[in-house]
């Protein structure tokens, strides 16, 4: 029997593929206009999901995918939180 419950499905902005929320790291642009890694979910703002997979980050950094998605500006300082957010991913799943 199949569950009531919908999950989510989100983009990647980096590869185009499809997956679970939850699955997906979020950077949300704040109304003050400031980007933040939301590990929540439930931060208001726009938001632009990507994999939890360096390749996929790095991706997205050199394409300029959150520039383009949340139509702001992304600091340096955003790729280097990325990264540490999927390394810390993969060393809790070791």
């Amino acid at each position: 029997m199949v569950s009531g419950k919908k999950r989510p499905i989100r983009t990647c902005v980096a590869c185009r593929s499809s997956d679970e929320k939850t699955d997906l790291l979020r950077v949300v642009r704040t109304a003050a206009g400031e980007l933040l890694i939301d590990r929540t979910g439930k931060k208001p703002g726009r938001g632009a999901y990507v994999c939890r997979s360096a390749a996929c980050v790095a991706a997205a950094v050199k394409k300029k995918s959150f520039e383009r998605a949340l139509r702001t500006p992304a600091p340096a300082e955003l790729a280097q939180e990325l990264m540490r957010a999927v390394q810390e991913k993969e060393n809790a799943d070791s």
